[in-house]
């Protein structure tokens, strides 16, 4: 499940996106055309610019601006950065797998199997959206 704080950050850069011809934008705009809480917001911005998603500028101009184009913003990376792992359960997870307690044989494992087309179909999606596509609606 996309957590509220990846949800936020989506929302952030759609914003950024959409206004980027404006330069630079001050948290307290995003936070309240988006309806972000603005402390919340500030934590989930510190991250995305330390991953090279964002880029900032003090003083009278200052505020946040993409540090990348839209059509190299992967979604997939995004939620990674905010959430983690994109896996549902951590028996699939790639970068974080972790064995289930109860599980006698993963081979076998219909749950895990399931869940293993889950985290597939999920990550092709996320994946190959990127935030331009996202903005125009123009997903697969």
């Amino acid at each position: 499940m996309l957590s509220k704080k990846a949800k936020y950050a989506l929302k952030a850069l759609l914003f950024l996106s959409k206004n980027s011809d404006t330069g630079t934008i001050l948290i307290a705009e995003i936070s309240e055309k988006e309806g972000i809480p603005k402390k919340f917001l500030e934590q989930i911005l510190l991250e995305l610019k330390k991953q090279g998603i964002l880029q900032s500028k003090r003083g009278k101009e200052g505020g946040y601006l993409l540090g990348k184009k839209p059509s190299e913003i992967i979604i997939g990376n995004v939620v990674r950065i905010i959430d983690g792992p994109l896996a549902p359960i951590p028996c699939v997870s790639k970068m974080a797998y972790r064995r289930c307690d109860e599980c006698i044989d993963e081979k076998t494992c219909e749950i895990r199997n399931l869940f293993m087309q889950v985290r597939d179909a999920t990550i092709e999606i996320l994946d190959n959206t990127t935030l331009e596509q996202l903005e125009q609606k123009n997903i697969l």
